[in-house]
């Protein structure tokens, strides 16, 4: 199971996803004024690779824009592809 957890403050923050306690992956954002976030790294632990670790924190980042009513600019190739594929995430771009 994937788990992913935030840590945010007023300048950036980050999702990270760890599985069955290991490290896992890692997408990291900085805000941009107080209504947008832009998601600039994302990166997945190599023998995670292919397992949805990178998608599940992007959905995180999707429900946390939504819950606080914010949009997200994804710079980082891996999030805009992601966005890009999935119509039901572009909600919050």
């Amino acid at each position: 199971m994937i788990d992913v957890k935030q840590n945010n403050n007023e300048k950036n923050g980050s999702f990270e996803a760890s599985v069955d306690g290991k490290k896992a992956g890692l997408i990291t954002y900085t805000w941009a004024g107080e209504d947008r976030f832009i998601i600039d790294h994302t990166e997945v632990e190599d023998e995670f690779g292919g397992q949805g670790v990178g998608k599940e924190m992007l959905i995180k980042a999707v429900d946390f824009a939504r819950e606080k009513g914010v949009k997200i600019i994804p710079l980082c190739p891996f999030a805009k592809a992601t966005f890009h594929k999935n119509k039901d995430l572009q909600d919050v771009l």
